[in-house]
């Protein structure tokens, strides 16, 4: 095959597989937000069978060929259709792990899992959930061990959400953290500021969602580009830049869990509303890690949204859209609450400095579940444990511990890790920023467009196109380094708590 038909048909692959992977996308989020309760069935077979034609089109020897093709002429083939190629194989190499029945029947497995998951967590039944929990761990060893026999699965499992990351980097990574935070947890935690009148409420949803819309506004999500629905566990899912899906919760008795909800899916959004027009509808399209991707939307969720600078034109919307509950709270007061620290049962809702320890429990017992050293039938259990060790709360029931996340549901084992790791990159992009862009300054008076800006320019432009390595460490000023993160945290809750 010559290089100029390889580069052509590449061409053709990318147009079928953007085609088929759309088609899946709206189904997933149709299924987890307005289609009804038992649709998953008849949602199921059409996965399948699109899941089907996409290993077809995507394994078989002509597509290998035409992969091999282009990585064989590297000289010959510009940066750009290189890339595409480079991305592209990793995706074919993935498909070629598993046979195509069993390639089906993860897809069939993983949709009916989550069908499971949303009643199981309603009902705050463990043992229901957990045979798929088995097949599941049962899968994703299997595809560790034909991938990488020669690697620890859980390693390969990480590699999936962070190019390069093992069990080898992450373990001092999360150490550092237990090591920094929790003596700094301990004291917040002796001075628990009590929750402000203000927040007694009510909210109504209906005043929620209005809320939504102006903070989707003030982020600079275009509603014409980027939707916002309703669902259990909020997410973010994108086709192309013209086309993005964010969803949030809400809850009568706080505004700021669909808040901050939405925020932060805004910022996974804007990753992919940035970036180039040459690289949608191909391989390039789309965040190059879940750690990058998670840099963004915590971001935007705490870094910005959790500033003292964001209070000024978050009081302003907070008193146009609840004028009755916010009657006479200052700036320092909403501060203060949007920053109130304490140990909680829900990793979602967690305080910025706390956050990460949750992380860190689904890590070790996610290390321990590949590993076959904790039982599926032992996890509530050991949840619970962990939870007394590492945050010193014990946990009431199933839907408040082991059931609270959608991850595990959907096989997304060793995704966790990339909430803590986005969180440090983005400390590490912040310094950077403030010595090029007034952050503050513009944060203050309701103009996020700069830091949008400089957020393009250093990360969401690109896509996929340049590699982790290389486009992180020039966006973060240097290395991954923990004491960074670790240092941001200690500093603003010494201040906040006066510790």
């Amino acid at each position: 095959m010559t290089l100029e038909t390889a580069i052509e048909k590449l061409k053709e692959l990318e147009k079928a597989a953007y085609a088929l992977q759309h088609a899946q996308s709206i189904l997933y989020t149709d299924g987890d937000t307005v289609a009804p309760k038992n649709s998953w069935k008849g949602r199921g077979m059409a996965l399948a069978y699109l899941g089907e034609l996409m290993y077809k089109q995507m394994v078989n020897p002509e597509t290998g060929e035409v992969l091999e093709t282009i990585l064989q002429h590297k000289d010959d083939t510009d940066e750009y259709t290189f890339r595409k190629a480079e991305l592209m194989k990793e995706g074919y190499d993935d498909l070629h792990v598993l046979p195509m029945e069993e390639f089906v029947a993860w897809q069939e497995l993983t949709n009916e899992s989550s069908a499971v998951w949303h009643d199981a967590k309603e009902k705050s039944d463990w043992d229901m959930f957990a045979p798929y929990v088995e097949k599941i761990i049962a899968n994703r060893r299997r595809y560790a061990s034909l991938k990488a026999p020669e690697k620890p699965a859980y390693d390969v499992l990480l590699d999936m959400y962070e190019k390069g990351a093992t069990m080898e980097s992450l373990n001092p990574f999360f150490r550092t953290l237990r090591e920094e935070l929790s003596p700094v947890i301990k004291e917040v935690a002796a001075r628990e500021k009590p929750v402000p009148a203000f927040m007694k409420g009510p909210w109504p949803v209906s005043q929620q969602r209005l809320f939504s819309d102006k903070i989707m506004a003030l982020e600079g999500l275009d509603p014409l580009n980027c939707t916002l629905g309703e669902t259990e566990h909020p997410f973010t899912n994108n086709t192309n830049k013209w086309d993005v899906r964010i969803t949030t919760h809400y809850y009568e008795e706080d505004p700021f869990f669909s808040m901050y909800s939405v925020i932060h899916e805004g910022g996974h959004a804007l990753y992919e509303l940035d970036g180039r027009d040459d690289i949608q509808f191909t391989s390039l399209a789309g965040g190059v890690t879940m750690g990058v991707h998670e840099s963004q939307s915590r971001f935007y969720e705490n870094l910005i949204g959790r500033s003292r600078a964001f209070c000024t034109p978050l009081l302003k919307i907070m008193k146009e859209v609840f004028p009755e509950q916010m009657k006479g709270v200052t700036e320092e007061e909403l501060y203060s609450t949007i920053n109130l620290s304490k140990p909680t049962l829900i990793r979602t809702e967690a305080d910025e400095l706390t956050y990460p320890l949750h992380v860190m429990i689904r890590y070790e017992l996610e290390k321990a579940m590949i590993a076959g050293d904790l039982k599926v039938a032992d996890i509530p259990g050991e949840w619970n444990r962990m939870y007394r060790e590492v945050l010193g709360i014990d946990v009431p029931d199933n839907r408040h511990g082991c059931l609270q996340d959608s991850h595990w549901s959907f096989g997304g084992i060793g995704y966790f890790p990339s909430y803590a790791l986005g969180s440090a990159y983005g400390v590490q992009m912040l310094r950077q920023m403030e010595k090029e862009t007034d952050v503050w300054g513009t944060v203050e008076k309701g103009n996020l467009a700069p830091v949008t800006a400089w957020l393009t320019e250093h990360i969401h432009q690109y896509g996929s196109l340049k590699k982790p390595q290389d486009l992180l460490p020039a966006a973060m000023g240097g290395p991954l380094d923990p004491a960074v993160y670790t240092g941001y945290l200690k500093d603003k809750f010494t201040k906040l708590y006066r510790l």
